[in-house]
């Protein structure tokens, strides 16, 4: 019986991987791929092959799939299932194929017998500076609320009556106290501070930062003032004018900045925008996170009481020096007005120097030196981190040869007091409110 399907038997065809009408099957040496059956078992047909079905009407016959690549095929299409031995993904020498090694089907990113594209460093480049971007904004934001978190906004101006006219210029009054507060025992004894209880104004400078020009004044603090009607800081009451005459720091001493920002405003006529005090330790840590001040003395001196001792010539101050040159005042013949002079040269050259882009820009430098100012740095309530900026910038243009320094215009002594030159004053008052060039000459 001929168990070949139908079609098949009848062929004689001796071809590899076919049927024969011969009586026995071929030897494995004429199909290597086909086992011989075991005695004793029968032989299992094979299916018969199904006839191929027809298209319906109206629809497009299916495409005929090429044999595959490599594969052993018979005259009528059939795949044997073995290949010729050809290892695929194995790059091969000569003229590439679609399909192979860099084409479409090979994986290769240029298509057939393309290269691979070149990198698109200009997306590289945008993708790399969009992330630079985000750092940095990150990294401002981040110090900002850092920063802002640490300024103690403890004066409030709210309190003061009876206020000036405001102007285009924007006033700042500075102020150095003598608080001793957070230095150690050793810290005082090392910066010639002493133990006082309290805090008293060490010195006291009107900065107006104005379109015509920056101005500083330096105010002695035994500056001879009236203090006038104010509100009391802590009880909200009000004191009436006494035509009390006093020496300035004293009004700090009865009710702190905001009596002394009320005095100041009284006896100028001009109205103080922001208050800024730092103490002793701030002062002393803020020198010592840049890593010095570089000075000019002009002329050696020495003071036991503020443990200055310096030579003449160019030299760097630490902390504990430039403490001791901004208090020194029994070393020199004009007192008070030679010490006001040297802490305006002082404060100019520290903002001039802080303000700079190797500190502002260094995040080693930056952050120490915010971290010593702004913890014993007290401003008023509206004082924004942007306007402490301003302050210390506006400093800055002292060194720069925009602005201008000064002592208050002394006319002489009432009890021992400094007597202001009220001519003088008035026509700086007016130069300032009209946004202009300050011309007038002090002590």
């Amino acid at each position: 019986m001929n168990e070949w399907p139908e079609g098949r038997g009848d062929r004689r065809d001796d071809g590899y991987g076919h049927g024969s009408a011969q009586a026995q099957p071929e030897g494995a040496r004429r199909m290597p791929h086909v086992q011989r059956r075991q005695p004793g078992l029968p032989q299992q047909p094979q299916r018969p092959t199904q006839p191929p079905v027809p298209p319906r009407p109206g629809r497009r016959p299916a495409p005929q799939v090429p044999p595959q690549q490599g594969a052993r095929h018979d005259a009528d299409g059939y795949d044997s299932g073995y290949n010729t031995g050809q290892v695929y993904g194995t790059p091969q020498r000569g003229p590439q194929r679609p399909g192979g090694p860099g084409g479409p089907a090979g994986g290769g990113p240029g298509g057939p017998g393309r290269p691979a594209a070149a990198p698109d460093w200009g997306r590289r480049i945008k993708v790399g500076s969009i992330a630079l971007v985000s750092v940095l904004l990150v990294t401002a934001i981040g110090t900002y609320v850092w920063a802002d978190s640490k300024v103690r906004r403890e004066v409030d101006l709210s309190k003061v009556i009876e206020r000036p006219k405001d102007d285009d210029c924007t006033t700042y009054l500075i102020v150095g106290s003598d608080s001793r507060e957070g230095l150690t025992e050793e810290d005082k004894k090392k910066l010639h501070t002493g133990s006082a209880d309290g805090k008293r104004t060490d010195s006291m400078m009107i900065l107006a930062a104005c379109s015509g020009g920056t101005t500083m004044i330096s105010l002695p603090r035994d500056s001879d003032v009236e203090i006038p009607s104010f509100v009391g800081s802590q009880s909200g009451k009000k004191f009436p004018a006494q035509g009390r005459r006093t020496k300035l720091n004293a009004a700090y001493a009865e009710d702190g900045p905001e009596l002394l920002v009320r005095t100041v405003e009284h006896n100028t006529g001009l109205r103080i925008d922001h208050y800024a005090e730092i103490g002793f330790a701030g002062f002393a840590n803020i020198v010592d996170a840049l890593g010095g001040v570089d000075m000019n003395i002009e002329k050696a001196f020495k003071d036991e009481k503020s443990g200055a001792d310096f030579q003449a010539g160019e030299q760097t101050l630490n902390g504990e020096q430039a403490l001791a040159f901004v208090r020194t005042r029994y070393a020199f013949a004009e007192s008070d007005l030679a010490r006001t002079k040297n802490q305006q040269k002082f404060l100019a050259t520290l903002a001039n120097q802080a303000a700079t882009p190797g500190t502002l820009l260094n995040p080693f430098t930056l952050y120490p030196v915010l971290g010593a100012g702004l913890d014993t740095l007290i401003v008023d309530k509206d004082m924004s981190l942007f306007d402490i900026g301003e302050m210390f910038f506006a400093m800055k243009g002292i060194t720069g040869g925009s602005g201008t320094s000064m002592n208050m215009p002394i006319a002489g002594e009432r009890g021992g007091n400094l007597v202001w030159d009220k001519a003088k004053l008035q026509q700086i008052v007016k130069q300032i409110q009209n946004d202009e060039k300050v011309t007038v000459t002090g002590n």
